[in-house]
């Protein structure tokens, strides 16, 4: 497989106006679409079959494969 799409943390703001991790990885339009924000330090790469329909990573697909995610 190759690393060949770029995703990253979605975050959302708390009540406090802190960014917590939304427990997603997806693509920065699928991010920006659903109105969240994306940390660009987190950047990974992932295969493009992992993605779903939404642009996010697929996590159960993902922890199936002895593949991590690229830096």
């Amino acid at each position: 497989m190759r690393n060949d799409v770029a995703v990253y943390d979605a975050l959302r703001f708390d009540s406090d106006a802190e960014r917590s991790w939304t427990g997603r990885l997806g693509t920065r339009e699928a991010i920006q679409r659903d109105k969240l924000t994306f940390d660009p330090v987190s950047r990974s790469y992932c295969p493009h079959e992992w993605l779903d329909e939404y642009g996010y990573v697929d996590l159960d697909l993902a922890r199936k494969h002895s593949y991590n995610l690229g830096f």
